[in-house]
């Protein structure tokens, strides 16, 4: 369904400080859990002056909603009927991320463990998957110039994107990430299977832990946090100076 009106944005405006770029640049980052795209997409969106689009959080907002409406995860026709209808609405200021499901905000709401682990049964679902990747592409072509992250932007969403990256880090350090994330209220097993586990199922709808053709790998196991964030800025400026 491609252009889907269940779901729209609203778009703070950036920050003065941060340059323009007028022109329409599309960066999609892909990863596995804790690889650390959402802080590292966002910053790197606030420094280039960027929208900024974490479509993984569509997906946790889509799994906290049919489990408000009482949808069985696995009766995948009642999963996609109720993904049809879902209000959402995201913001793409990466400064002020906001999520809306219909008069709820559940911009917290969706990080919770319980979301965590149910949300693959909602991203492995083809049929709620492909109303997402619809909304995901207007919202792209809305902004222009986005820098959006997921698990599948820079083969499925946005294969076209001027820069395509893919983050990883070792299993080590994503659980470590993680860990520290959730401040420390998770024990082993239950980071395993946040992370893990998730990146198992999840890979059965999508590919994101090897690089397709033409995806830099950007590997932060050894990077700082404002390491990473360079490289990927630095990516971004050496596509726009190839355009200019």
């Amino acid at each position: 369904m491609e252009g889907s009106s269940f779901v729209s944005t609203h778009t703070d405006e950036v920050p003065p400080e941060a340059p323009q770029y007028t022109g329409r640049m599309v960066v999609a980052v892909d990863g596995p859990s804790g690889s650390g795209k959402s802080s590292v997409c966002r910053a790197a969106a606030t420094t280039l002056g960027a929208a900024y689009l974490d479509t993984g959080a569509m997906y946790r907002a889509a799994t906290w909603y049919c489990l408000e409406q009482e949808v069985d995860l696995d009766d995948h026709k009642a999963v996609a009927v109720a993904v049809e209808e879902l209000p959402l609405n995201i913001s793409t200021n990466p400064d002020h991320q906001v999520i809306t499901v219909g008069e709820s905000d559940v911009t917290a709401a969706i990080r919770v463990a319980l979301i965590s682990e149910k949300v693959s049964q909602v991203a492995t679902n083809p049929e709620a998957r492909a109303l997402l990747i619809a909304a995901q592409r207007a919202i792209i072509d809305r902004e222009g110039f986005i820098v959006a992250e997921g698990r599948d932007i820079t083969t499925v969403v946005a294969p076209d994107a001027q820069v395509r990256v893919l983050l990883t880090a070792s299993a080590e350090a994503r659980l470590r990430r993680r860990g520290a994330q959730l401040g420390g209220t998770q024990d082993d097993e239950a980071l395993r299977r946040q992370v893990l586990d998730r990146d198992t199922k999840d890979s059965a709808a999508s590919n994101f832990t090897v690089a397709a053709d033409g995806v830099a790998v950007l590997d932060s196991s050894e990077l700082s946090f404002q390491q990473t964030v360079d490289s990927l800025i630095s990516r971004v400026q050496l596509a726009q100076g190839a355009r200019s």
